[in-house]
């Protein structure tokens, strides 16, 4: 499965510029999905993260994850987007190993780790090349959007 920018905001409530993900470029139901993020210099974060040395916030690595991670459920278990929502429960074992800098093309996958009814657990792994950039594993929920 591939999914375009289009495919991804019809699933993710994000809009610009908090998507975090550009094309998902795998993506097996229920076990695992991968995407790219094209790292540009014009994101608006750059001008203070930091200011003549941009680094990609952590923050923003864990966010694409997360992304990933509704993209993959979302594939699994199709819902309406527009009556269901995924959230981000939390974080665990979140390291970051090399600053990803504008003009790195990275590559996010997740895995499930575990489903059970409306949680998804998944560990994701970011890289550029072949140099892992960041891991987590994540914790997730499909709920009802509150009108």
């Amino acid at each position: 499965m591939d999914f375009d920018i289009q495919r991804i905001l019809s699933i993710l409530p994000h809009r610009h510029p908090f998507v975090m993900i550009d094309r998902v470029t795998d993506l097996e139901p229920r076990k695992s999905a991968t995407a790219i993020k094209c790292v540009t210099y014009n994101e608006p974060f750059f001008s203070g993260h930091f200011p003549g040395h941009p680094v990609f916030p952590g923050v923003m690595i864990l966010e694409a994850m997360a992304q990933l991670s509704g993209v993959l459920a979302y594939a699994s278990e199709p819902f309406d987007a527009s009556k269901k929502v995924l959230y981000f429960l939390g974080i665990d074992k979140a390291k970051f190993r090399k600053p990803v800098i504008p003009g790195d093309r990275m590559e996010i996958t997740v895995t499930v780790l575990q489903h059970r009814a409306n949680i998804w657990k998944t560990e994701a792994t970011a890289m550029v090349g072949d140099v892992v950039v960041a891991t987590a594993e994540l914790l997730a929920a499909i709920t009802d959007r509150e009108d």
